[in-house]
């Protein structure tokens, strides 16, 4: 059974500033592309959320964070299965330092 994916606020301004880097560095493409990356992973977790790695979990003290990485981009999704929803914190680059970025707004 598929959960509805719902992204916190700096989830979406994360995705917000991807898609804008690939607008302005990139193509109009490459932005379209993030999204239908970013669509399929949303879909994948609603599905099968505990299918993500656990990682950053125990590094961040943060018991059922998990993260799905997009296929065709060097982004992970950050989330936490909820009994009614699967709850997306953050969208960021794969070489960002993660733990600051997790625990830092924006």
């Amino acid at each position: 059974m598929s959960k509805p994916v719902i992204p916190r606020e700096l989830a979406i301004w994360d995705v917000d500033q991807a898609v804008t880097h690939y607008l302005i560095e990139g193509t109009e493409s490459a932005a379209l592309g993030f999204i239908d990356e970013l669509e399929k992973a949303f879909t994948h977790i609603g599905q099968q959320a505990a299918s993500g790695s656990p990682r950053y979990a125990h590094e961040l003290n943060l018991p059922g964070l998990r993260f799905w990485r997009l296929t065709r981009y060097p982004y992970l999704v950050f989330y936490f299965e909820r009994d009614d929803a699967v709850d997306v914190w953050r969208v960021l680059h794969e070489q960002r330092d993660i733990p600051a970025w997790m625990t830092e707004p924006a």
